[in-house]
């Protein structure tokens, strides 16, 4: 163990946080989509007349939810095949 330099730790940081970040960052947005299909439902159920509307605005919440996991996404990809901290400090 004491052979390990610190450019390995870096390198086991950067894929822990990256798994931690993964699954937070799906994780919490994936449970705010549901529960705004959920209140859309019922408001669809409530006002059948109001569905056209309640539709529209689900779908551009749901596409703006989802960009958050996309981003969360790019920057787990850039720690993880672009790490800026071990060519900063290892060159």
């Amino acid at each position: 163990m004491s052979q390990l330099g610190p450019e390995f730790l870096i390198i086991f940081t950067t894929i822990l946080i990256s798994g931690i970040g993964i699954i937070i960052g799906t994780a919490i947005p994936s449970i705010v989509e549901g529960r705004a299909v959920l209140k859309a439902l019922d408001g669809i159920i409530r006002q059948p007349e109001a569905a056209e509307d309640i539709r529209t605005t689900l779908l551009i919440s749901m596409a703006l939810l989802e960009s958050a996991s996309i981003y969360v996404l790019l920057v787990i990809l850039i720690l993880l095949f672009a790490n800026p901290m071990v060519t900063q400090f290892f060159n």
